[in-house]
C-alpha cells in the first residue's frame, strides 16, 4: 500500500511537472507577437528620424511634442468626434435590434443571427466599394430619391463626412447588436414582470430594470465600436476620398510618404493610451455593476 501511494505521488508529480508545456505556447506567442512589438513601438517613439531613411539612435521627446501642434490635435479631435458619433449611432440602432432579437423564438433568433454575421463573411473592402456604388452621383440612392420626388438633383454624398460615418456605422454595427443581444438574452425577465405587477409603467420598468441589467452588454458594445472607429483608416480613404483625416490615416501617411517612423510610433502609442483609458472605464463600470449584483 505504501509503495502504491509513492507511485501515485510520483505520477502526480510528473503530471504537475509538465504543466508548463500546455501554457508555454501561449506565453511564447504573447511575448514574441504582442509584448516585444509593443516594446519596440514604444522605444521607436523616442528615437530620431534620419535625414534620408530610417531612424537614428538618439533619444528625443520631439515626436510627442509634435503631437501637440494644432494640426495633429485637430486630427485627434476629429477622430474622437467621429468615434463618438459612430458609437451613439450604433447604440441607437443596435440596442433595439439586439433587444427585440432576444425576444424572438429560437428559430427566428438563429435566422437573425445569421443575417447579422453574414457581413463578416465578405471582405470589408468589397463592402465599402459597394457603398461607393450607392453614394456616387447618379448612383442607386440618387435614382431612388429622385424617383420618389424627394430630390431634384443628385446629392454629393460620396467623399464626404456623412459617407464615412455611414461606413463606420455599417461596419461596426454587428458588434453592438451581438453585445446587446448576448446581455438581453440572459436577462431574468421575471424582474420586469415583478416591476409591472408593482405598478411600474413599461417605460419605467425598461429604464430601471432592463437597461440596468443590460448595461454590461451596452458597455461591451461601446468599447468594441469606439476603439476600432478611432483607427479604421481604410473607410476614411475609400468613402472620404482623403477629405476626412483620422489618426489611422495620419499614421499611414507617416509610414508611406513621410517615412517618419518615430512620429508614427508616437501617434500609435498615444492612440493605444487613449483606447486603454476606454477599456479601464469599461472595466470600472463592469466591476461596479457586478458588485451591485452581489449586493
Amino acid at each position: 500500500m505504501g509503495k502504491s501511494m509513492k507511485k501515485d505521488k510520483r505520477k502526480g508529480a510528473g503530471k504537475d511537472g509538465r504543466w508548463w508545456m500546455t501554457v508555454a505556447p501561449l506565453y511564447l506567442f504573447t511575448i514574441f507577437f504582442v509584448a516585444l512589438p509593443l516594446l519596440y513601438l514604444f522605444v521607436l517613439s523616442f528615437l530620431t528620424r534620419a535625414q534620408t531613411w530610417g531612424v537614428v539612435n538618439e533619444f528625443t521627446l520631439e515626436n510627442y511634442l509634435k503631437i501637440g501642434k494644432p494640426v495633429y490635435l485637430n486630427t485627434f479631435k476629429e477622430s474622437f468626434q467621429l468615434a463618438v458619433l459612430t458609437t451613439v449611432s450604433t447604440l441607437a440602432i443596435g440596442y433595439p435590434f439586439g433587444y427585440f432579437m432576444a425576444r424572438l423564438s429560437r428559430r427566428a433568433k438563429s435566422l437573425m443571427m445569421l443575417l447579422v454575421v453574414i457581413p463578416f463573411w465578405t471582405s470589408a473592402l468589397m463592402r465599402m466599394y459597394g457603398w461607393i456604388i450607392i453614394f456616387r452621383s447618379n448612383g442607386i440612392l440618387d435614382k431612388v430619391l429622385m424617383a420618389l420626388g424627394l430630390i431634384h438633383s443628385p446629392l454629393k454624398l460620396l467623399y464626404s463626412y456623412p459617407a464615412v460615418l455611414v461606413g463606420m456605422v455599417y461596419s461596426l454595427l454587428p458588434f453592438m447588436i451581438l453585445s446587446v443581444y448576448s446581455s438581453t438574452d440572459k436577462m431574468d425577465w421575471s424582474l420586469v414582470e415583478a416591476a409591472r405587477d408593482l405598478g411600474a409603467s413599461r417605460w419605467t420598468a425598461f429604464w430601471t430594470i432592463t437597461v440596468k441589467m443590460t448595461l454590461p452588454g451596452i458597455m461591451s458594445g461601446i468599447v468594441l465600436v469606439f476603439i476600432p472607429s478611432m483607427g479604421l483608416f481604410f473607410i476614411a480613404d475609400i468613402l472620404g476620398g482623403g477629405k476626412v483625416m483620422l489618426v489611422g490615416n495620419l499614421i499611414q501617411a507617416q509610414l508611406q510618404s513621410g517615412r517618419d517612423w518615430p512620429f508614427a510610433a508616437a501617434l500609435s502609442v498615444m492612440l493605444m493610451l487613449f483606447t486603454s483609458v476606454m477599456i479601464w472605464i469599461y472595466r470600472k463600470v463592469a466591476g461596479v455593476r457586478e458588485l451591485e449584483g452581489l449586493l
